[in-house]
């Protein structure tokens, strides 16, 4: 956790900053600050304002403004030319506001540093000029303030506001985290997120791309003409994807409810009714285990386009990735740069492309599983993964070092519950491709990896989608894997309401046997395919991993302003 100070702070610390720096006790320093706001109030004063504006006249501006005036009095990256800032901002008096992150006397003079949602600036504080230099015994570092007075740069070159007055606005009564204690726990910076942004700049950084990252999102989709809808977050029926929803009760009605999944269903409803491009930004619930790439509310981006194939969106999805990373970095260009050193991912060469057999066949090869690599079909292979397990474990895991690496125990298993050979397809892919597919997918000069669109997946794991008009045992969907993490899905729509509820009833039937993560038949929905749903193709994608993904962010609490943690223990 990063020290609040700046560093370029000139001076030394106040006598209240020594005191706290040599670890007296919270509560102490909690008394000691509350104190303050009981002397603030016995002489009438509000520690808590509303009403802010400058005392003198003065131009009010957030400090990026402020520092703009001064821009061109720049001798270098960081210093200021005091005759220059003189010369360009002249008179001026500027207007501030932020909170106080340091807080330091010498002599007659006193140095703060001010931060701001647009940036920090130091306010310098002369006892001779400062009309109000006697209230500073009362500020700390946390506070709020407001600070009025002409620019000017110290003998360090700093840039400053030479301070006539300021005014307290709000009082900081619990002191931020110093450097070597404070929120050095993840878990509690997760909790206290409120803190964990003042104290660590890289923390807000984050965010401000997420926002960014949501608007460039909004800014592709409706440039190519898609509507942007909101759908029901409360489902009467589980659907839209195979999980395990949230329950509630809606007391009224005395109706059991299930807190979205996906909006997919009624997205493409949408799509009968004639709308269609359309998207959401969906807030998601997902009843299922916390992980790195997993929080049980997260966000979710849908797009559903009439007259679109999976192949559309093989193209669209390149295109969305790139122009929202040319917005992060024309927002952000310094931490763009920094994020993008650290990405282990290409996202500027053409995307890999391999069905899943393809994979897995590859994948085989690439781990000296000779039998299995020959297979020509997805049958021949089928029969491997039927036959060669059990007894044949320990001479497969031999094969190879990859092969010895395989979770061959936990794959055995997985094919045990499979019920027929597209399931098993799909868990040889989960089990000897997926987890290699950033060593297998490389860019051309082989120190990235390439995102990877797995294609081709069996119909009998995609329940929502199209099957193959040349081979009905496959579905026309792909899956988007960057560095072997899943990003997005996608698919060709199921259009046919009688294989819709073929579907459905196959669901329902796996449910009866005891499967929790499967929907329910949604009757309203097979009607609305009935009146007729015009070929389309739909597209997921999880923000909060498209965030992670961008800003090289390791899990998805990183990204998330708030994530669900266990009660905090008293």
């Amino acid at each position: 956790m990063s020290e609040v100070k700046s560093p370029k702070t000139d001076g030394q610390k106040t006598e209240g900053q020594k005191t706290e720096g040599k670890g007296a006790s919270e509560e102490a320093m909690l008394a000691a600050r509350r104190a303050k706001v009981d002397v603030i109030r016995a002489r009438g004063e509000m520690p808590y304002a509303n009403i802010v504006g400058p005392v003198e006249p003065a131009a009010i501006l957030d400090v990026a403004a402020a520092r703009a005036l001064a821009e061109a009095a720049k001798t270098d990256g960081t210093r200021y030319d005091a005759a220059r800032v003189k010369e360009y901002a002249g008179e001026t008096r500027v207007h501030v506001k932020g909170r106080i992150l340091a807080l330091r006397s010498t002599g007659g003079l006193s140095f703060l540093r001010l931060r701001d949602r647009t940036g920090e600036i130091q306010l310098l504080l002369d006892e001779a000029v400062c009309a109000t230099y006697t209230d500073l015994e009362l500020l700390d570092v946390g506070d709020f303030i407001q600070a009025e007075g002409p620019l000017m740069a110290t003998k360090r070159g700093e840039l400053s506001v030479a301070t006539e007055s300021f005014r307290l606005l709000t009082k900081s009564v619990r002191p931020l985290p110093e450097k070597w204690h404070g929120l050095q726990d993840v878990e509690i910076r997760y909790r206290q997120r409120y803190v964990d942004l003042v104290a660590n700049a890289e923390v807000a950084q984050v965010f401000r791309a997420r926002s960014t990252i949501v608007r460039a999102v909004r800014g592709y989709l409706d440039r190519e003409d898609f509507l942007e809808v909101e759908t029901p977050t409360m489902h009467p029926l589980i659907g839209g994807a195979a999980a395990k929803p949230f329950v509630t009760h809606h007391n009224a009605l005395d109706l059991r409810l299930y807190m979205r999944i996906a909006p997919e269903l009624y997205l493409k409803r949408l799509l009968v009714g004639g709308l269609e491009r359309v998207y959401e930004l969906a807030r998601c619930y997902r009843n299922e285990g916390m992980s790195t790439r997993h929080n049980p509310e997260f966000t979710m981006l849908e797009f559903y386009e009439a007259y679109a194939t999976w192949e559309t969106l093989v193209v669209r999805t390149e295109e969305l990735l790139r122009h929202v990373d040319r917005a992060l970095r024309e927002a952000m260009p310094e931490a763009h740069a920094k994020w993008s050193l650290e990405r282990p991912f290409s996202i500027a060469e053409p995307f890999a492309r391999v069905t899943m057999f393809g994979a897995v066949v590859h994948a085989c090869a690439l781990a000296k599983l000779d039998s299995w690599a020959a297979a020509a079909t997805s049958e021949a292979l089928d029969e491997h993964l039927r036959d060669d397990l059990g007894a044949n474990i320990k001479a497969l895991a031999a094969s190879s070092p990859r092969a010895k690496s395989v979770d061959w125990g936990n794959f055995r298993k997985g094919l045990a519950k499979c019920e027929n050979a597209g399931e098993r397809l799909f868990a040889a892919y989960e089990y000897l491709a997926e987890p290699f597919l950033a060593d297998d997918y490389r860019s051309q000069d082989g120190t990235k990896s390439l995102p990877v669109f797995v294609t081709a997946y069996p119909f009998e794991t995609s329940p929502l989608a199209r099957r193959n008009d040349q081979d009905a045992s496959l579905v026309d969907r792909f899956e988007l894997f960057v560095h072997g993490r899943e990003l997005c899905n996608a698919f060709s729509e199921l259009n046919d309401p009688r294989d819709q509820s073929e579907r459905f009833r196959a669901q329902v039937d796996k449910k009866t046997k005891g499967a929790d993560e499967t929907m329910d038949y949604d009757a309203d929905y097979v009607r609305a395919l009935e009146y007729g749903m015009p070929p389309a193709a739909g597209f997921g994608m999880g923000i909060d991993r498209l965030v992670m993904m961008l800003t090289s962010s390791q899990s998805i609490r990183d990204v998330l302003l708030f994530p669900q943690l266990r009660p905090e223990v008293s």
